[in-house]
């Protein structure tokens, strides 16, 4: 965490200190307060270093687009498309950077198995289902939980 997160979260309890002195009730609404900011430093240091690999067909089906939607690079990505075997290996991908995968035909439909690793070296792993017909895995309206029948 940087020095002037610290430097504030140590101020804030200072603060709260002595609204506590002054009233419980003001002392109560300066922790809640103070708590809020360190989970929001928190999550924010979290999510810090942290790729987002999107795999899918282009527009023509005859092409893999592998873009990095994070704000950090992926390093040693590996794709595997099933049932197609075909595999190939990405050294590095830049934040908000792409890479294109051509294919000689179309491809209808298959699944990217997608392995990389962060710049902290942590290994993560993704499945995305890939349709040339359908929407595919990267359907920006599709909902994080199964809502409202969303199948």
């Amino acid at each position: 965490m940087e020095n002037i997160y610290k430097i504030l979260l140590l101020i804030g309890t200072l603060l709260c200190i002595f609204l506590f002195a002054i009233s419980i009730y003001l002392g109560a609404t300066g922790a809640i307060v103070l708590a809020a900011f360190a989970l929001s430093v928190f999550i924010m240091e979290d999510s810090r270093v942290l790729p987002e690999l999107t795999v899918r067909l282009a527009d023509d089906a005859k092409k893999i687009v592998v873009e990095n939607a994070g704000n950090a690079p992926a390093y040693r990505i590996h794709i595997a498309l099933v049932p197609l075997d075909v595999e190939f290996d990405i050294p590095e991908l830049a934040a908000d950077a792409q890479y294109e995968y051509p294919f000689n035909r179309m491809i209808g439909e298959t699944k990217a198995l997608v392995t990389f690793d962060d710049a902290n070296g942590v290994h993560a792993s993704r499945t995305s289902s890939l349709s040339a017909l359908g929407t595919g895995d990267d359907d920006i309206l599709r909902p994080m939980f199964p809502l409202f029948k969303w199948k």
